[in-house]
């Protein structure tokens, strides 16, 4: 994501298409994150106030307020959990519900800068349409009930459907800065990430009717994910460096820190681990995974896994975990280690060749594939996912960002480019 200029004293930094760093003195700080070189949109301006510890809300129980005993079920309405002990038990290879097994495979490439969604066949690796849509389209993501594909134009203020089983869009909903988007677990609200309005915004799922616009007093809210019991979520917001944590049901903040990052920290990606213990949030400022302790919500830890660490993608055995990192072009794979530090290690690094942008995807629906949008390089790679080596580079338009690989396993969605239970 990239709406910004900030002031910090008289030291400009910005990031180059390149992934690089270039410092000037007596200018503006000004940052090129998720959404890349966008323009146009009012800014999100971070606070002249720097918080310090003093500022550092600890998260309230689930319900807020004094502590009370933890109700023994999930959020009301919600499926249950198919393995308490993996969250991602029903995204095994192939595993498609009746809902999305007649769909057919496609990647879904959503192109900021053109204004339109490149639709790539994985049997190819050829385009094979490109779909006009609102203005900056950043993620393509797949509805509750998984009918539907919801293209979000950010500058547009709009949301476009694609049915997946024709590719064909439909009606454009009307909705305000809809730079990302996800579903609270019992299906009954969307979540649109309105980051320059620096709101959570709770809207009916399937009208997408406003029901509660919360302000979070950060800049930057981007990406999520969910508790197991799915009663609260972790935000991150990119621009101040901070998390915020969410109760589903009431809507409110619970909880909030700023990341301890010895210079800037800028995170990305949210995602938890299969057992649901611990939580990791990509920073491409910290160039790592922040290691979170969602339920205590306690001060998080880095590791360093590549300059600009930015997705963060589960294996369909739930055994590992692909980080992009953006700045030089590699995927780190980490390993789920339950009970260690950490909650795992990293196992492997993988490098493009000829380098590039890795971004935002997915992974094929079996498994085979990691998918991922090269933001500065107009193009899309696919990655074997057996020992990282490159399968194709696929030329789309300007910009790509949240792409989605559809259909997936999995038997609802909880939104961003697919998260899925």
């Amino acid at each position: 994501m990239s709406r910004t200029s900030t002031p910090l004293s008289r030291l400009a930094v910005s990031l180059t298409t390149a992934g690089t760093l270039v410092f000037t003195l007596g200018g503006l700080l000004t940052f090129t994150a998720c959404s890349g070189s966008d323009s146009g949109k009012p800014q999100a301006h971070a606070s002249s106030h720097s918080p310090g510890p003093a500022d550092v809300q600890p998260a309230l129980p689930h319900g807020g307020g004094e502590v009370k005993p933890q109700a023994p079920t999930g959020l009301p309405g919600m499926p249950p959990l198919l393995d308490p002990n993996d969250l991602y038990a029903a995204d095994r290879p192939n595993a498609l519900s009746d809902t999305v097994k007649n769909f057919p495979s496609r990647v879904y490439v959503p192109n900021t800068e053109s204004d339109t969604v490149s639709v790539i066949d994985p049997a190819t690796f050829q385009v094979i349409d490109t779909i006009k849509v609102g203005r900056q389209p950043q993620h393509v993501v797949p509805s509750w009930d998984m009918k539907t594909l919801w293209v979000n134009n950010d500058l547009g203020n709009t949301l476009t459907e694609i049915d997946p089983a024709t590719g064909k869009t439909g009606p454009t909903v009307d909705v305000h800065d809809p730079y990302n988007l996800y579903f609270t677990p019992d299906g009954k609200y969307s979540v649109v990430m309105a980051s320059a309005d620096h709101q959570l915004v709770f809207r009916d799922a399937h009208t997408m009717e406003t029901v509660k616009a919360l302000p979070v007093g950060c800049d930057g809210v981007n990406h999520a994910d969910f508790s197991p019991d799915g009663r609260y979520f972790i935000v991150s917001c990119e621009f101040d460096g901070s998390l915020l944590k969410v109760d589903t049901e009431k809507m409110e903040i619970i909880g909030r820190q700023k990341l301890p990052a010895k210079h800037h920290a800028m995170p990305q990606d949210v995602k938890i681990s299969p057992d649901g213990r611990t939580w990791y949030i990509a920073d491409m400022m910290s160039h790592g995974v922040w290691v979170l302790d969602g339920d205590n919500f306690t001060t998080p830890k880095l590791v360093p896994t590549g300059k600009g660490a930015h997705g963060l993608y589960v294996s369909r055995d739930s055994k590992y975990m692909y980080i992009s990192n953006r700045g030089e072009g590699s995927i780190t794979l980490w390993e789920f280690a339950p009970g260690q530090e950490n909650g795992g290690h990293i196992a492997t690094k993988w490098h493009l060749p000829d380098g590039g942008s890795p971004d935002m995807g997915g992974v094929s629906a079996d498994g085979k594939v990691l998918w991922l949008s090269g933001r500065y390089d107009a193009e899309v790679y696919a990655i074997d996912t057996t020992d990282g080596h490159l399968l194709a580079r696929i030329k789309v338009g300007h910009g790509p960002h949240g792409l989605a690989v559809y259909p997936q396993p999995g038997r609802y969605s909880l939104g961003h480019t697919g998260v899925f239970r």
